[in-house]
């Protein structure tokens, strides 16, 4: 059999219709995966001129810093491991406080620090504390010295300490137990933040205060009596002049605030018996005790000149005192 003889088939009719209508059918595409998305390239957008201003142009602006808070330095006493076993540390109940790597051996505070000294110890070292204050030189704006005074002849070495204490601007604060000192520690700690004005006194401004300071000078008697003393007799004069009878009618005045008062105003301003120097010059022996022999003249010459003194400096103080209490009578009369 030939090799042509196994595709040889009779023609169909039908069968060449069919092939001739897919000949002639139009070619469909194929649909696209509908799970693959086609990626979009972003366009480039175009900068305006205007918003990139030039550097020759432009001026730079600094940022304005911000106030940060003060820091703090927390509300424990910082203590160095140098005062383990001190018993000022048991005393310590009204504050907290921890052990830390400081250069002192106390820290109250961001510019407060303090040592301890016990002069015992100071006596046997007297090298130690000199040390431990160069070695804080700049780091505290208030450094103490809180000095436990366990010695009976403290004298010269407290004398010491000042001279110290003033020469390397130290503060030094004396203690006689272990309850003041950690008192004395719980205070600055505790004052950390406190200003000057909490401790510092306000001169008077107004006339009733200075009226008020001028009355409550002698002690025992307060602002309260001041007030009432003046409201009382209607003028500082008339109070100063009042009779101490008259004074026992005013509300709080005792007999010993009376006086106290009574004794304040009408004392005199300059002492009778002065122990300063005479004024005027010293007269010298009278003629009617003119010595008789050689011998006794120089020491009666002396005995007298010291008596001529003694009364001259006497006749002094006399006519001071007599012109302050005429001028204060004079006072006294004037409407």
């Amino acid at each position: 059999m030939d090799d042509h003889d196994e595709y040889d088939f009779d023609t169909d009719p039908e069968l060449l219709k069919a092939l001739v209508s897919s000949e002639e059918a139009p070619v469909v595409p194929r649909a696209s995966n509908p799970g693959v998305q086609k990626m979009n390239q972003p366009r480039p957008q175009t900068l305006s001129k205007e918003g990139c201003p030039s550097s020759s142009s432009a001026k730079i602006v600094q940022p304005t810093p911000q106030t940060l808070p003060n820091r703090s330095s927390g509300t424990a006493i910082q203590v160095s491991p140098r005062q383990k076993g001190n018993p000022v540390l048991v005393c310590i109940k009204n504050l907290a406080w921890e052990y830390s790597d400081i250069p002192a051996d106390y820290v109250l505070g961001l510019t407060t620090c303090a040592l301890f000294l016990s002069l015992k110890y100071h006596r046997l070292h007297p090298e130690y504390i000199y040390t431990r204050i160069q070695n804080l030189k700049g780091k505290y704006s208030l450094r103490v010295v809180l000095t436990m005074v366990d010695i009976t002849n403290h004298e010269d070495s407290l004398r010491e300490l000042s001279k110290t204490s003033l020469v390397n601007g130290v503060t030094l604060v004396l203690c006689w137990s272990a309850q003041e000192a950690a008192r004395y520690l719980e205070l600055y700690k505790s004052l950390e933040h406190t200003g000057p004005a909490a401790i510092r006194g306000r001169p008077p401004t107004t006339y009733s205060e200075h009226v008020v300071e001028f009355v409550t000078a002698p002690r025992g008697i307060n602002k309260v009596d001041a007030i009432t003393l003046v409201s009382g007799f209607g003028t500082l004069r008339n109070a100063v002049n009042a009779d101490p009878d008259h004074v026992v009618g005013i509300p709080g005045w005792g007999q010993r605030k009376i006086r106290k008062w009574s004794g304040a105003v009408e004392e005199p301003f300059r002492p009778r018996k002065s122990t300063k120097l005479p004024i005027t010059s010293t007269a010298g022996p009278r003629a009617d005790t003119a010595p008789t022999g050689r011998g006794d003249g120089l020491g009666s010459r002396g005995a007298q000149g010291k008596e001529a003194a003694g009364a001259s400096r006497q006749e002094v103080d006399d006519q001071l005192s007599d012109g302050v209490a005429a001028a204060l009578a004079r006072l006294r009369r004037d409407p």
